[in-house]
């Protein structure tokens, strides 16, 4: 079971349905189980298929680079099916340890702050050009999942490591959209917005992708490394004046946006993306487990966005107005953007999601159950992947409607649901990363 307090938290048979059911998903997008279906090998021909599209390598070689949460186990699942021997060399960054890999380096950096080994990692990756005097005879292998944006950084020159950790620190405060953050991302760096792609020209770059964004837009996810770029700097400068940010960013920072040169490539015909996995995948597989279980379980949406207290209010119009009565548990994805207050307590977006769902359904007197599970296992939290309440979660509990608020209201949701002491989701760190996924039943 991939939920490590599955006996603690399945105290109802409602619960150990749900529990099952978030597990089935997860391991569903898990990179080993992705990586086997999207490609196939060929030794002899040194042939390499992706969804049915042939790239063949046997006047050269092939070498592996990429980033994100996933990459490290990307890169294991990879040297399962095409053998080490045949890689002539490759790096990678990922958030976490564990993976296992005899010819493909993974450098352990930070999440969701970039950090000093993660720019490393990239040097890494670049260095492999000039080392290996790769040729348009060579094929490049880009593993890219979640996270990749901060877990391959490497800023544009006069910007430091530091500058940009704060403007991403305020841009992921304040209630942008991931695909608003990237923007901004993309033009403070030499690698995103298709910049490694475009480096490593004309070799052929196939990059194999698991997208953590709604609509999977290639250009968002880890900040498109290998994909055109439809922003701007232009663009980027408007997202810092919508938040606020352009006043308060570092100097160099909105310097270099208001240069705005040289911009990001709009076309890169040396590279082929491939989403191999996203939510949708992961909600498939939670409908199949839920109708295995005997629930009548529909997909309401892949797209959960915005602020959590205003989706929720949402749900529950829908709920009451009966849109869902041939259903009793409802799966959805996506990514929710709270907006923090300036001293946030502790907790991310899905045990936020969870806390304000037992604000808004306490006084409902039907049996129901609300899960917010972050895929990659960490809810900008080690360990903590997200939350879980029900219609017994306050029975027995000293705890008001007014201390629910009070949580909330400081952005503390982790506290609220640790004092419940049976409500917070511990997977640690799963591997994968596809976004957020939730559940209601009633």
């Amino acid at each position: 079971m991939i939920i490590k307090n599955y006996d603690q938290l399945a105290a109802t048979p409602q619960r150990e349905q749900a529990l099952q059911i978030i597990s089935a998903g997860i391991e569903r997008v898990l990179p080993q189980n992705i990586i086997k279906q999207a490609i196939a090998y060929d030794p002899d021909q040194k042939s390499l298929a992706v969804n049915g599209d042939q790239y063949e390598f046997s006047a050269g070689r092939l070498f592996v680079i990429g980033g994100g949460k996933a990459a490290g186990l990307m890169a294991q699942a990879l040297e399962s099916i095409i053998s080490p021997d045949d890689i002539t060399a490759g790096a990678v960054t990922c958030h976490n340890g564990g993976a296992e890999t005899k010819k493909i380096e993974i450098v352990k950096a930070r999440h969701p702050l970039p950090d000093e080994e993660g720019v490393k990692g990239m040097q890494q990756m670049l260095a492999l050009k000039d080392k290996y005097k790769i040729t348009e005879k060579d094929l490049v292998l880009c593993l890219i999942s979640g996270g990749g944006s901060a877990l391959m950084p490497y800023p544009v020159e006069g910007v430091s490591l530091e500058e940009k950790q704060v403007i991403t620190k305020d841009l992921l405060r304040s209630g942008a959209s991931i695909d608003e953050v990237n923007i901004v991302r993309k033009h403070l760096s030499r690698v995103k917005g298709g910049q490694l792609g475009q480096y490593f020209s004309p070799t052929q770059v196939v990059s194999l992708i698991l997208s953590d964004v709604i609509g999977s837009d290639l250009s968002t996810i880890a900040s498109g490394p290998t994909t055109p770029d439809p922003t701007t700097f232009a663009d980027a400068i408007q997202v810092l004046e919508k938040y606020n940010l352009l006043e308060r960013a570092p100097v160099s920072v909105v310097e270099h946006l208001k240069k705005g040169e040289p911009e990001t490539p709009t076309e890169l015909p040396n590279c082929h993306n491939y989403i191999i996995g996203d939510n949708k995948l992961a909600l498939e597989a939670m409908k199949f487990k839920a109708e295995e279980l005997g629930l009548k379980p529909i997909i309401v949406t892949t797209e959960e966005k915005g602020e959590p207290d205003k989706i929720i209010t949402t749900r529950i119009k829908e709920i009451e107005s009966g849109k869902y009565k041939d259903a009793n548990i409802l799966l959805m994805g996506g990514e929710p953007t709270p907006t923090l207050p300036d001293n946030p307590g502790e907790g991310g977006r899905n045990q936020y999601y969870a806390a304000a769902a037992l604000l808004a359904l306490q006084k409902n007197n039907q049996d129901w159950l609300v899960a917010s599970v972050a895929t990659d296992g960490s809810d900008f939290m080690p360990e903590i992947a997200g939350g879980v309440v029900d219609s017994n979660s306050l029975v027995g509990q000293k705890i008001t409607v007014q201390d629910i608020q009070s949580y909330l209201v400081k952005f503390d949701s982790y506290n609220l649901l640790k004092r419940l002491n049976n409500s917070l989701v511990v997977t640690g760190k799963t591997g994968t990363n596809v976004g957020d996924i939730m559940i209601w039943m009633f």
